[in-house]
């Protein structure tokens, strides 16, 4: 069920919650919980049905997930203006600390001053995306069915499998075994959302013809993000072999450690790894370059998301097409128990290390704001590296 009229937000209240929430949001995977933490539970502005619908549908469609899911949210809220200002408002924090990020990386050419602090925030992402495999395992999981579905699509996250056939095979397992069906409460998105997605189409093609015109490296660099992104499959994390090989192969604007120093900022700031983009623009462009590797990235994010809401809507009406979702929605269980694993044999353990995750899930799980538990860990990390 959506909220109440009443209790409706406005447009600032939406940007000011989502510009925190984008300030907070770190852990990768692990934002889905942060960002239904705030809209399920915090404020009551979707239910939890209407949230997971958006969730699996950002799953199987390509680009930045995080950002498609809080553009859906804004949709089902004040529809396409509720949109536009909901993913402005969470992009915009990462846009920000990236840059000033790559300004300074700029200027020392290193990140060798900061290893300790990124060091304690892979710690604390272990603990991070476990608690978000906790707590989606706990609201969707009502039947052995979902545990099974949700451990046969981590063993083929484990083999490297791309992340599409694992969803359409997670999908299929959940036609065939969920018994679950979601209630179809939330009202859907008018038509006009396919004619504002027609509209904005032609607007980047427009944008598109007009840098061609005016700069052909500020053309390849647009083009370039935007086949990133369209391509991404899985969320920002499968960007990164994607990026790798434009940049580095192919184009050859940056050599490998330059590209994986861009990776780690992009890991360690809030939001979608993809915003590394800000990094390889400001590095190659300049400060124009920053803008429009940031747009042009997730632009298709935004433009697939309004293409096929008003489709995926319809379906959501038919109960075989809500036990898929549920099929995808274990499936994304299975992916952060896999993440997790995958983030805790990269870091070399020690007994404080060991002590800080423990600390930091126990927190998490008893729902402290994940900031105060991030810049936590951080000042402990100094504090003992000084004694």
């Amino acid at each position: 069920m959506l909220i109440n009229q009443k209790e409706q937000p406005s447009y600032i209240d939406l940007f000011l919650t989502f510009f925190w929430m984008g300030l907070t949001a770190f852990g990768g995977l692990a934002m889905f919980a942060h960002v239904r933490k705030y809209i399920v539970d915090k404020k009551g502005w979707l239910d939890e049905n209407t949230f997971d619908s958006g969730l699996a549908l950002c799953q199987v469609i390509p680009g930045a997930i995080i950002m498609q899911l809080v553009a859906y949210i804004g949709l089902k809220l004040k529809g396409i203006k509720g949109s536009i200002v909901c993913f402005i408002g969470f992009g915009l924090p990462a846009f920000l600390i990236m840059f000033i990020l790559s300004v300074l990386y700029k200027h020392s050419r290193n990140i060798s001053g900061v290893e300790l602090v990124l060091a304690s925030l892979r710690v604390i992402m272990v603990a991070i995306v476990a608690n978000a495999a906790y707590i989606f395992g706990k609201k969707n999981f009502r039947t052995i069915n979902d545990w099974i579905i949700a451990a046969i699509a981590a063993g083929l996250f484990l083999t490297r499998l791309h992340p599409a056939l694992v969803l359409v095979f997670a999908g299929l397992l959940g036609y065939l075994l969920s018994s679950k069906e979601l209630s179809i409460s939330e009202k859907s998105v008018k038509s006009k959302t396919f004619w504002f997605f027609l509209l904005a189409l032609s607007l980047t093609g427009i944008s598109i013809l007009f840098l061609f015109i005016l700069s052909k490296g500020y053309f390849t660099l647009a083009t370039l993000m935007l086949r990133i992104d369209l391509f991404s499959f899985g969320g920002g994390l499968a960007s990164m072999p994607i990026m790798y090989h434009e940049l580095v192969d192919l184009y050859g604007w940056f050599d490998a450690h330059t590209f994986m120093d861009g990776a780690i900022l992009g890991q360690v700031t809030p939001g979608s790894i993809i915003i590394a983009a800000t990094f390889f623009g400001y590095m190659h462009f300049g400060i124009l370059g920053s803008i429009l590797a940031t747009i042009y990235v997730f632009t298709p994010s935004f433009l697939i998301l309004m293409g096929i809401i008003p489709f995926f809507d319809k379906l959501r009406t038919y109960p075989q097409f809500n036990k898929v979702i549920n099929g995808l929605l274990c499936s994304f269980v299975g992916l952060l128990v896999i993440v997790t694993y995958r983030f805790t044999i990269g870091i070399h353990w020690n007994l404080v290390d060991i002590l800080l995750v423990l600390a930091a899930f126990i927190l998490l799980v008893r729902k402290v704001e994940v900031i105060w538990i991030v810049l936590g860990g951080v000042m402990i990390s100094i504090l003992i590296h000084w004694l």
